[in-house]
């Protein structure tokens, strides 16, 4: 598991640039009184810390009783974030309308009623051209307050203009709103749970989802409104597994901001998770072509400045690529040269872990296990496997079980078939209580159950029967969820003719794009 801190203020200093520490030496030092003089010294100590560690720094300020230092945490914390503001940052929307905002203030409390208006009504336009209507919204109240309390005489009729523009934006905002909490609560279930597990599940979703969009309706027109509209109906698809759905709003995602060319800056992480998310339906629908399209084009995103200077952007554009290249290496067949980036990805996860969340470190464990399974590796495999099966977590209980049965299947590759009997009993329990049988997961379980039993002569027409039962249930939708994240139908046509299973996925790609 990789490591993790509670502390903000180490968090803080470890997430600075060189420019940035510097910036941040320069302000703290502009006086030389005693308290800012500590603050300093406090950063120089966090600063060289490889981990948090409380102790070290009660030793390093003995002079200091607990409390007192506690108290120059929470003051260098504040210091580090205002020498950040500092460093105008002249992409960032909010920062700017945020500054606009501050000037409308200082001016109004200077009794500059009309140049407060002025910068107001230029905040307005530019809130409007960039959808932000939480700051529209504090723009009109402001322009209100000053109408109501002073003559100005600035525009005839201005009270009417004032009340439908608020009334309007207001109408807005409660879509978006209302659009917004949809999208959360269905990504939210998504990464408790994973997809819907059985029919009961599949129901209360879509009851969930048709009385949450009965409520509210997008406008057309309207950027924030579509983008959460798309992502609602992109979550609710993918919990779904309807893959088809999944794919067409994950495109409407990405054409919104071919539509709305300027918002792609203002909203990159937003642009960035289409982009992802319209690579994995091309990998769920086995369209290689839109895989490799889409692939370019978040490889060209990602070497644009306004990503490699954003930190978060930066992370982001990591975890999408390479799981984007993972599954490009599945859905071909290239398990072992897939395994030269692995080492690549292991160092960034550990480079990036105090940002890096549980839900997307269980992930990589997954695909990285599922790259040393495919080309052979069991026993490495089963090591990935172990990191997250010892992961104590309450996130997607549907990737821990299938890491089980993975573990499984590549126990029973190793011969191991005393622990594999210990093995499957267990995880047999666990999936039953967790609600992830499907008649696919019990005809797996059974197979193992007796494969060490079975002479081997016999072995072969054993695996065919398998397969065809197994194939014959990937046909029926409700019975596909397991396939999603095991390739078991190429597993067993490589048990079956006695070659590799990444030669069996490779030969299956080849045909594939010789068809197409």
């Amino acid at each position: 598991m990789l490591n993790k801190t509670s502390d903000s203020l180490f968090q803080l200093i470890k997430s600075l640039t060189k420019s940035e520490k510097k910036n941040f030496k320069l302000y703290a030092t502009r006086n030389s009184s005693k308290t800012e003089l500590r603050t300093v010294a406090l950063f120089d100590v966090l600063e060289k810390m490889n981990e948090y560690d409380e102790t070290l720094l009660l030793k390093k300020f003995s002079d200091l009783p607990k409390q007192q230092l506690y108290n120059i945490k929470t003051r260098l914390y504040r210091q580090v974030l205002l020498s950040l503001r500092l460093i105008k940052d002249e992409g960032n929307i909010d920062i700017q309308l945020h500054e606009q905002m501050d000037h409308a203030r200082i001016l109004y409390n200077k009794g500059l009623y009309l140049q407060s208006l002025k910068i107001l009504d230029t905040l307005k336009g530019f809130a409007k051209n960039y959808g932000q209507l939480s700051y529209l919204q504090q723009a009109l109240f402001f322009e209100k307050k000053i109408e109501g309390l002073h003559i100005t005489r600035s525009i005839h009729n201005r009270a009417d203009q004032l009340a439908a523009e608020s009334d309007d934006v207001n109408e807005r905002l409660s879509t978006i709103s209302h659009l917004s909490n949809l999208s959360l609560q269905l990504y939210s279930r998504y990464i408790q749970n994973g997809h819907a597990r059985n029919l009961k599940d599949e129901e209360e979703i879509k009851n969930f989802f048709a009385q949450a969009l009965s409520q509210k309706k997008a406008h057309n027109d309207d950027f924030y409104e579509n983008l959460y509209l798309y992502q609602s109906y992109c979550w609710y698809a993918f919990i779904l597994q309807d893959f088809f759905l999944y794919y067409r709003y994950t495109q409407k995602w990405v054409n919104l901001f071919d539509s709305f060319p300027h918002m792609i800056e203002v909203e990159s992480t937003h642009y960035l998770k289409g982009l992802h998310n319209l690579l994995e339906s091309h990998f769920y629908l086995s369209n290689h072509r839109g895989l490799d399209e889409t692939l370019q084009k978040l490889e060209d995103l990602c070497e644009l400045d306004s990503i490699k200077n954003n930190e978060n952007n930066l992370i982001q554009g990591f975890v999408y690529l390479t799981t984007a290249r993972i599954n490009k290496h599945f859905m071909q067949g290239t398990f072992t040269q897939g395994l030269k980036i692995v080492p690549g990805i292991m160092s960034q996860l550990q480079e990036y872990s105090l940002y890096m969340d549980s839900h997307r470190v269980l992930i990589f464990y997954y695909k990285i296990a599922s790259l040393y399974f495919g080309s052979g590796d069991s026993e490495t495999c089963i090591d990935y496997l172990q990191k997250i099966i010892n992961w104590k977590t309450d996130l997607r209980i549907d990737l821990q079980c299938y890491a089980r049965l993975l573990h499984l299947i590549a126990h029973y590759e190793l011969g191991n078939d005393e622990l594999l009997e210990y093995l499957s009993k267990s995880v047999y329990r666990l999936m039953g209580k967790m609600e992830n049988l499907s008649v696919v997961e019990e005809e797996i379980f059974n197979f193992l159950k007796r494969a060490f039993h079975i002479p081997p002569r016999q072995l072969e027409n054993e695996f065919r029967i398998l397969l065809a039962t197994l194939r014959q249930q990937k046909e029926v939708h409700k019975k596909t969820r397991a396939f999603t994240y095991l390739d078991i139908i190429s597993w067993l046509e490589s048990k079956i003719e006695r070659t590799p299973v990444q030669d069996v996925i490779r030969r299956n790609y080849l045909e594939q794009v010789k068809h197409k």
